[in-house]
């Protein structure tokens, strides 16, 4: 069986992940079925079961693999070298990504957000605090080479936290998925041009 920390699922749970992704945007969380996900991914419901033990399960795993790939992705990005605002600009847009727009677009956005909090606290916890530890290590290796400032800043996990802090209230107040992608062009340009030496 699949455990939520294991981020590389195989072939036919990554069928099921995204069938399951794709079922949970157009039912929401709370009436999305077992056997609606299993239809979905083309199996029986009793072959989904030798994967996963319950949507929650699954919902974990899904939430899991996105943090893993927006981790790997962010430090990608940051460590191109690009100026402070170009940074940002491409780190946040790859945090939100297609998740954001499909989450956005679908009747029942909130609703994911508050099953995030209830089925997954634990993995957005530690999945946030390695993206407040990647910002944070970028802005404390981009002061030490004189490329950005920190200077009367606080300490770079601090300014990584509200960084993230901010991103999140971006997202939780966007109308939708155009306003929600011009509101963290301008985040990141307010805070890439706060650190630009």
């Amino acid at each position: 069986m699949h455990k939520p920390h294991e981020s590389a699922p195989d072939p036919r749970q990554l069928a099921i992940l995204t069938a399951a992704f794709e079922v949970f945007a157009r039912y929401g969380f709370r009436r999305t079925s077992m056997e609606d996900i299993a239809r979905a991914a083309g199996m029986s419901r009793a072959a989904l079961y030798l994967h996963y033990r319950s949507k929650e399960d699954i919902f974990q795993s899904l939430v899991q693999i996105y943090f893993d790939k927006t981790c790997a992705e962010v430090t990608r990005i940051l460590g191109l070298g690009l100026p402070p605002v170009q940074a940002l600009s491409a780190a946040f847009a790859a945090q939100g990504g297609a998740v954001a727009e499909a989450l956005m677009s679908s009747p029942h956005g909130a609703e994911f957000s508050d099953a995030r909090t209830l089925v997954t606290a634990e993995i957005v916890r530690v999945g946030e605090a390695q993206l407040n530890g990647i910002y944070a290590g970028w802005l404390e290796q981009e002061a030490g080479a004189g490329r950005v400032s920190l200077v009367g800043l606080g300490p770079a996990n601090a300014l990584a936290a509200t960084m993230l802090a901010a991103l999140n209230g971006v997202k939780d107040g966007a109308k939708d998925y155009p306003g929600y992608v011009a509101a963290v062009a301008r985040l990141a340009a307010v805070f890439g041009r706060g650190v630009a030496v």
